[in-house]
């Protein structure tokens, strides 16, 4: 029985998370032996077998540094050296990497280790952190400079938010260590992320596109909940919070753009957040209550996703597995979730073009079972995480 190691800092928990365990679930299911390995912070329960090997204080202690000397994965020494010991102790057929950003791993002491084994190494990549001196996006300040050599960030007060700027050294780092490993394929998860990758200097390696998929099962038509709103709901979904990419205060303006006869409701919002948006906008915290999240997509008329940096937003794909369309910003990979048939792509940050998708969109709507249709075809998780089997059973028979 071959052995898969999965590394993520969170364990079933955040969209990446939950990819993580789904990816970990079929592999098992396919006969693979299967570990996740994880920071301490953001773990809820698995139905697979895990390890953490972080600790709340050193995670602390990294983000302190990194906030004061903008040195994000140069921390968690000693942590990452448990995290070495752990991958001898098991002795994978092949290593997995999703984000290895997150202040809980020193990327040199991983990718020194990795560099003298013998293993195949995946890399699935989620935003653009692997290949920047900074950044995990550089869409809101148009910075190029990732391509050749990263100086003077513009983005520091963005996440990895920093004091300092260090992104030249960072940049001169990441390409020294990223790009040191014999056997490593990286996996983008859209198509926009696909093209940057070969355009930066981790294009060296194969790189192979699979979108991320969800649960259909879980995400679905419940026709009980259809037309029970009296006004048009316009429905916004985030797992951490709308401040900056995410479009707060374009949903605030929206708000009252929008005619009476819609409602705009946030879940996600953070605390601080919820004290800026208007009385006319309905917000809530985060629900870990999966059902009522899809009771939300079903009465939505419409989803909206105004983003100003994304790779392969799920929310598009889990609104669609529910027979709601998607309007969505042109931004990243968030237009690849829909067609013609099933959403409307507007140019980024013109609220008004915005408002205008929403009212075609809701005066004429688009089937709920066309955008079922096309969750269903090309984003189901099985289907779309079996690519990743396929690809483990290649590198492991090379």
């Amino acid at each position: 029985m071959p052995k898969l190691l999965l590394i993520n800092p969170a364990k079933n928990f955040g969209s990446t998370g939950k990819i993580v365990e789904q990816i970990g679930l079929l592999a098992e299911s396919s006969g693979w032996e299967v570990k996740v390995a994880h920071s301490v912070r953001y773990a809820r329960i698995s139905r697979l077998k895990s390890m953490s090997f972080s600790s709340k204080i050193g995670e602390r202690w990294h983000a302190l540094w990194a906030l004061l000397l903008d040195r994000q994965g140069l921390h968690s020494t000693i942590e990452t050296r448990r995290l070495v010991q752990m991958i001898i102790d098991y002795q994978p057929d092949l290593i997995h990497l999703h984000n290895i950003h997150g202040y809980y791993i020193n990327y040199i002491v991983l990718f020194k280790y990795l560099a003298s084994i013998d293993v195949p190494v995946v890399w699935t990549m989620h935003d653009c952190w692997s290949f920047t001196g900074h950044c995990t996006y550089f869409d809101m300040v148009n910075c190029e400079k990732w391509k050749s050599q990263c100086y003077e960030c513009q983005n520091l007060v963005n996440y990895p938010k920093a004091l300092t700027d260090r992104s030249r050294k960072n940049f001169q780092q990441k390409k020294e260590q990223f790009t040191s490993l014999k056997n490593l394929t990286m996996i983008p998860v859209s198509n926009w992320l696909g093209e940057l990758t070969r355009k930066s200097f981790m294009g060296k390696y194969p790189i192979h596109v699979i979108h991320n998929g969800i649960d259909l099962n879980v995400f679905r038509i419940l026709t009980n909940y259809q037309a029970k709103d009296t006004k048009k709901m316009v429905l916004g979904v985030s797992s951490n919070g709308f401040s900056g990419r995410k479009g707060l205060d374009d949903f605030v303006t929206l708000s009252k753009i929008l005619p009476d006869e819609y409602q705009i409701v946030m879940i996600g919002l953070h605390q601080d957040e919820l004290a800026k948006i208007p009385i006319n906008i309905v917000g809530m915290g985060r629900t870990a209550n999966v059902e009522e999240l899809v009771e939300y997509y079903n009465r939505a008329a419409v989803f909206i996703n105004p983003t100003y940096s994304d790779n392969f937003p799920t929310t598009n794909l889990e609104a669609l597995a529910c027979g709601t369309p998607v309007v969505t910003y042109n931004t990243g990979g968030s237009p690849e979730a829909v067609d013609e048939t099933t959403g409307i792509v507007v140019k980024q940050g013109d609220v008004k073009e915005l408002a205008s998708a929403i009212m075609k969109i809701t005066n004429n709507p688009k089937p709920s079972l066309v955008c079922r249709k096309r969750a269903v075809e090309l984003f189901d998780k099985d289907r779309c995480f079996d690519a990743y089997l396929q690809l483990y059973d290649y590198l492991i028979s090379k």
